[in-house]
């Protein structure tokens, strides 16, 4: 490698020398949350629709039995498989937790999703690991591998110009691969030459494109970052070369997918401090995107509020900015994916139910009657007074009309439910792993998950996650 000081060389120091006691405190407290709901969010995607071909696909390719799928204990597959099964599912109801943004000009909330690409190469890896040194992975060895690579993807993403998002690249895709290959390099124990490698390698794999969002394409987005983390690492490992200045230097990724970025925001601040703490990170209450939660939150209490039952509506206004507006592709959902693209969808799941959890994102509730029928009584609005109050917060605002003419409004909270200024509590963290595994995990297995994962950094064996988190889940996939 270069002396010259460069991001990839700050990064490949860091996932080389930092140590399992650098998680300790408020990040250890962190991290055990963050992989408690990307288990949460793993085990209830491997249920949807988009994961039926995928484990298809996955089982005509057989292969050397590296690591296994999570909900899938009985089945072991290449790792790289492993991760992309894993990955696909812990995005395939877009209820992975969400990165914030701290420099200037990002869009607040529109960097990525941290845990799940790093999280599902450290579960694909645990047992090769384990194979090959003859010793389980231990949970403070987990956690230092998956909290290592969530930093080095928010960093990253933090890097990059915001214009990447703005002209249609996924950041969970394309920089969640760069978490991913750190995770994999630091399970593996790479050097500093094989990381800078693993991450040059995976400069030329990153991909995902936002015109997939809305199908089965947008979570395999995360997948492959996962399972292109995973070859990454272990190609770097047995000699394949690549550039090992592929971030900043000529030609590098930051140069070409930006276009343009700022390593120099980053380049000294890897782990000091940890983006996990600072900003900090937002768990999803609702299984869409976060720029979508504080409307329907506003909505939901605003209902509780003025006791407005769902026959009481004639029409519903939301009125935001480009920001919350801009992604936002369907005017009427008609499948659970369109759902999570959808203000006419989310708003109408609350107005009807109450709630926005797994049991709602299905085809058949999206598509039902009295859905478009709630669907077609909201709309959306542009608002410029709320697109000139910047995009530092997620910022909308509710009307509801009722049946007797009276309005009801109702401004979003800046501080949502979920981020870091009103976090999920640990209680509510739990139910939303038990929403997620309604119908997969009994009650006394959840609980052995919530006692195992709150003291992971003492575990002897953290491949015991497959184990607790099993529900044959690639038996289902069907010929």
């Amino acid at each position: 490698m270069s002396d010259t000081k460069t991001l990839t060389s700050a990064i490949t120091k860091f996932i080389t020398t930092t140590g399992e006691d650098a998680l300790e405190g408020e990040h250890l407290r962190l991290a055990r949350r963050c992989v408690l709901d990307g288990l949460a969010v793993s085990l209830g995607g491997s249920q949807q629709p988009g994961m039926a071909p995928l484990g298809r696909y996955i089982l005509t390719l057989g292969g050397a039995k590296q690591g296994r799928p999570l909900g899938a204990a009985g089945h072991s597959l290449p790792a790289h498989l492993a991760a992309l099964w894993t990955g696909t599912a812990g995005h395939a109801m877009d209820w992975d937790d969400t990165q914030l943004a701290e420099g200037p000009g990002r869009p607040y909330g529109l960097l990525m999703h941290p845990t799940m690409p790093p999280l599902a190469a450290s579960l694909a890896l645990v047992d090769l690991v384990a194979q090959e040194t003859g010793k389980p992975v231990s949970g403070a060895q987990f956690l230092s591998a998956f909290a290592t690579g969530f930093e080095v993807g928010c960093k990253i993403a933090e890097a990059i110009n915001p214009d990447h998002y703005m002209r249609g690249f996924h950041t969970s895709g394309t920089i969640g691969a760069f978490a991913a290959t750190a995770a994999a390099a630091k399970m593996l124990g790479l050097d500093e030459e094989q990381t800078a490698r693993a991450i040059g390698i995976a400069a030329s794999c990153s991909a995902g494109i936002r015109a997939n969002f809305g199908t089965m394409t947008k979570p395999f987005h995360v997948g492959r970052a996962a399972e292109n983390g995973v070859t990454a690492a272990l190609m770097a490992r047995v000699g394949f070369s690549a550039n090992t200045e592929a971030l900043d230097g000529k030609w590098g990724y930051l140069t070409i997918a930006g276009p343009g970025g700022e390593p120099e925001l980053v380049r000294d601040r890897i782990g000091a401090p940890f983006t996990m703490v600072t900003p900090g990170v937002s768990i999803k209450p609702y299984p869409s995107g976060v720029l979508t939660h504080p409307s329907m939150d506003a909505m939901k209490f605003l209902m509780e509020e003025k006791g407005i039952k769902p026959e009481d509506i004639e029409s519903v206004l939301l009125s935001a900015g480009s920001n919350v507006l801009g992604p936002i592709r369907f005017r009427i959902a008609r499948t659970e994916l369109e759902g999570k693209f959808s203000f006419a969808f989310l708003l109408a799941a609350i107005a009807l139910k109450g709630r926005c959890g797994k049991d709602e994102f299905t085809d058949e509730f999206v598509s039902s009657p009295e859905s478009i029928a709630m669907q077609e009584r909201i709309e959306t609005e542009f608002s410029q007074e709320i697109e000139d109050m910047g995009w530092d917060r997620i910022r909308s605002r509710i009307r509801i009309t009722t049946s007797d003419g009276t309005v009801h409004e109702r401004w979003a909270d800046e501080a949502y439910r979920g981020s870091p200024h009103n976090p999920l509590s640990d209680a509510e963290l739990e139910g939303k792993f038990a929403d997620n595994a309604s119908g997969l995990l009994s009650a006394e297995r959840q609980q052995a998950v919530f006692d195992f994962v709150w003291s992971l950094e003492k575990a002897e064996d953290a491949s015991v996650l497959h184990e607790l988190l099993d529900w044959n889940a690639l038996d289902q996939v069907g010929a």
